[in-house]
């Protein structure tokens, strides 16, 4: 099914639309939890299946979630373009994207729209690092731990923001962004998301966050440390092409308007 025909659930009418998207590879064992924490709220879902090679959309299906399949693995980056082109055919006015892997509390979604819904922020991330014993008791490796912290407090003063983590997978924005950044461009891989706050940075949207528990557990999904590396190579990158179009030096494609 295409984007261009996919249906979405509809809900009772409110003040601002939500519409979560899920962007899933995998997700049998857990879009089930994810669906239970979502289906207290009124919120529009539509879900991605980047060529699953388990029952991820035969469960999605059976809970009603509206789906689109790729024929071909597109990658993680990918996968939330599908989502974004579909949301902004819709008339959702805030888009929040969560893992189906349960490795972020839905439950916080509503603390979070509000902050947008307020006009406070028009991006807010999920923070799984309250604290240190949070993050190291909800099985979030120590190196993983360490890197977290290291990158984000270096993100945070070369650019002037105050976030408790740039790599979180729980994330909501209102339309204006998507509708203002040229995600098209970004990478299909895991460096999609950093490339995408970065932009958010670029264009001045104000960026804030939410604490929410951590959770690793088998079924969750988590790069390795090769992809981790990688990642990190073009997260520096990203970081570099940024500061050169501030500067007004250079401006790369995803630096470009999107028109």
């Amino acid at each position: 099914m295409t984007a261009e025909h996919m249906p979405v659930q509809t809900a009772p009418s409110r003040a601002q639309r939500v519409l979560v998207v899920l962007p899933a590879y995998n997700a049998e064992r857990t879009i089930t939890l994810v669906h239970q924490d979502l289906s207290r709220f009124p919120y529009d879902l539509l879900l991605c299946d980047d060529c699953s090679t388990d029952r991820t959309v035969a469960v999605a299906q059976s809970l009603g979630i509206p789906v689109i399949r790729h024929e071909h693995n597109r990658g993680y980056g990918g996968n939330q373009k599908t989502l974004y082109a579909a949301a902004l055919q819709t008339d959702a006015d805030i888009i929040v994207m969560v893992h189906p892997d349960y490795q972020y509390d839905p439950t916080v979604i509503p603390h979070m729209v509000a902050f947008i819904e307020a006009g406070i922020c028009d991006v807010i991330l999920g923070n799984r690092i309250r604290t240190r014993r949070d993050a190291i008791a909800g099985g979030m490796p120590l190196w993983k731990y360490l890197v977290n912290r290291a990158s984000s407090l270096f993100e945070n003063i070369l650019l002037g923001q105050n976030l408790g983590e740039w790599h979180s997978g729980l994330r909501a924005y209102s339309r204006r962004v998507l509708e203002t950044i040229p995600w098209e461009r970004n990478s299909d891989d895991f460096a999609f998301d950093q490339q995408f706050l970065m932009q958010c940075v670029f264009w001045k949207f104000r960026i804030g966050d939410v604490p929410v528990g951590t959770r690793y557990f088998r079924e969750a999904s988590s790069i390795n440390l090769r992809r981790s590396v990688v990642y990190g190579m073009h997260t520096l990158c990203a970081l570099g092409q940024l500061l050169l179009a501030q500067a007004g030096i250079a401006r790369c494609a995803i630096f470009r308007e999107r028109h």
